[in-house]
C-alpha cells in the first residue's frame, strides 16, 4: 500500500496585536508619550530623592540663616528659601508627598465609591434611591469648597488633608459606577445566572464588578491632577501640610511675600505642580484612548 502524504502544516496564526490600541493612541496624540514620560520621571525622582537631592536634611528642619534667599546657581541650582534650604531639594521631596496624597485620596474614594455605586445599580430600588441621594448631596457643592470646609475644621495635617479630599471625591464614583453596573445588571449573561439560581454575591464578584470598574480606572488616571491641584490649593492656604514638610502647595504660600524680588521661591514649585497635573493628565487621555478605541479621531475600529 501507498503511505498517505503526511497532512500539510496549518498555517501560523498570527499573534494578536496586543498593541495595536497603545500603537493607535500614540499615532493620535504624541502628547501621550510625552505625558507618560514626564509622569514616569517624576515617579522615579521621587523614589530616587535622597539620591538626587543635593541637600537632603533640608527636606526636613534644618536652617541655614547665613545663605538665605540665595539666587539659583550651581550650588544651588533653584536658589535657597527664606531660611537657607536648598529649593532643589525640596522640590525633588515634594515629589514623594503630593502624589502620594493623590494616591491615598483615590484609594479610599475607590474604596467608598465603587462599593456604593455597584449596589445601587444591581440592586436598584429603594437603597439605589438612598444611595444616589446621599451621592447628590455632596455633588450639589463644588469639590474645593467642600473640601475646604471640611480641612478647616480637621486638624492642619497631611492626614487630614487626605480625609478632606477625598470626603468629596467618593459621589463621582458612586455615580459612575452605579450607571455601568445597572447596564450590567441587566444583560443576558447575568439574568442566566440569577435562574441558575447562584448566589448573589458571587455574581457581584464575577460579573458585576469586573464589568463595571474600567470607566473607574481612566477617571482615576484623570484624577490625579485634579487630586494634586487640590491638596496644593489647600496646603497654599495653610489647611494641609505644616512646614518643614516640603509640600508644593506650602512651599508656594511661603514663597507669595517673597514673588516680587525672589521669583524662585514660588516657580518652581509651581512648576512641579502644573507639569504633575498635566502629565497625568495626558496620561489619563492615552488610557481612555487604549481602552475604548472609538475616542481616537481618524480611526475606525474593525
Amino acid at each position: 500500500m501507498t503511505a498517505l502524504p503526511a497532512p500539510a502544516a496549518p498555517p501560523p496564526v498570527p499573534a494578536p496585536r496586543r498593541l495595536a490600541p497603545l500603537r493607535r493612541a500614540v499615532r493620535a496624540s504624541p502628547l501621550i508619550t510625552a505625558g507618560g514620560a514626564i509622569a514616569l520621571l517624576i515617579v522615579l525622582a521621587a523614589l530616587a530623592a535622597p539620591l538626587l537631592a543635593p541637600y537632603p536634611a533640608d527636606a526636613g528642619s534644618a536652617t541655614h540663616p547665613e545663605i538665605a534667599l540665595h539666587a539659583p546657581s550651581l550650588r544651588h541650582l533653584f536658589g535657597t528659601d527664606q531660611v537657607g534650604r536648598d529649593v532643589f531639594s525640596r522640590v525633588l521631596y515634594g515629589a514623594r508627598v503630593s502624589p502620594l496624597v493623590a494616591l491615598f485620596v483615590l484609594l479610599i474614594a475607590c474604596a467608598v465609591g465603587i462599593p456604593l455605586g455597584v449596589a445601587a445599580g444591581y440592586f436598584g430600588g429603594v437603597l439605589d434611591e438612598i444611595i444616589m441621594r446621599v451621592t447628590d448631596v455632596f455633588l450639589a457643592f463644588p469639590p474645593l469648597l467642600l473640601a475646604l470646609a471640611f480641612a478647616t475644621v480637621l486638624p492642619a495635617s497631611l492626614t487630614s488633608l487626605t480625609i478632606a479630599i477625598a470626603i468629596t471625591w467618593w459621589p463621582w464614583y458612586t455615580r459612575l459606577v452605579r450607571g455601568q453596573a445597572a447596564s450590567v445588571a441587566g444583560r443576558p449573561y447575568v439574568e442566566a445566572c440569577r435562574a441558575l439560581g447562584i448566589q448573589r454575591w458571587r455574581i457581584l464578584l464575577r460579573h458585576v464588578l469586573p464589568n463595571s470598574v474600567t470607566p473607574v480606572i481612566v477617571q482615576v488616571s484623570l484624577d490625579v491632577g485634579g487630586v494634586i491641584l487640590t491638596a496644593s490649593a489647600l496646603s497654599f492656604l495653610g489647611l494641609g501640610a505644616q512646614d518643614p514638610t516640603p509640600d508644593w502647595g506650602l512651599m508656594v504660600a511661603e514663597g507669595e511675600n517673597y514673588f516680587t524680588t525672589q521669583w524662585w521661591l514660588v516657580t518652581y514649585p509651581g512648576l512641579a505642580i502644573l507639569l504633575t497635573a498635566l502629565a497625568f493628565n495626558l496620561l489619563g487621555d492615552g488610557l481612555r484612548d487604549v481602552l475604548d478605541p472609538r475616542w481616537v479621531p481618524g480611526v475606525r475600529e474593525r
